[in-house]
């Protein structure tokens, strides 16, 4: 029987991401900089700035049902959110666009 202090995962002061089968693409993502104008307003573009899933569903002006935001459920989340990050940064540092648009 094992003692109550052992554990059967060796402690890193992190704890483990839940998903890590996910890894190679969040690393991917991470990675990924931005470097071309069209590609960096793509990304502004396809990657919402804010959560899209949040909605009321209404029948003859009632409301049936409401979803809520789910993005904070998305395991990628996060990566995503720093890769439209990085696009924003790049045309206004690099190409010195005006990037209200894309807020």
């Amino acid at each position: 029987m094992a003692s109550a202090t052992s554990s059967p995962m060796p402690s890193s002061g992190k704890t483990p991401h839940p998903m890590p089968l996910l890894k190679p693409l969040r690393s991917w993502l991470n990675t990924r900089s931005v470097k071309d104008p069209k590609q960096a307003r793509r990304l502004a573009q396809l990657i919402p700035s804010q959560c899209p899933f949040a909605r009321d569903i209404t029948l003859f002006g009632h409301l049936v049902a409401q979803i809520p935001p789910l993005c904070k459920l998305n395991p990628l989340y996060e990566e995503l959110m720093a890769l439209r990050f990085r696009a924003l940064c790049y045309l206004v540092d690099e190409c010195g666009e005006d990037v209200s648009a894309f807020i």
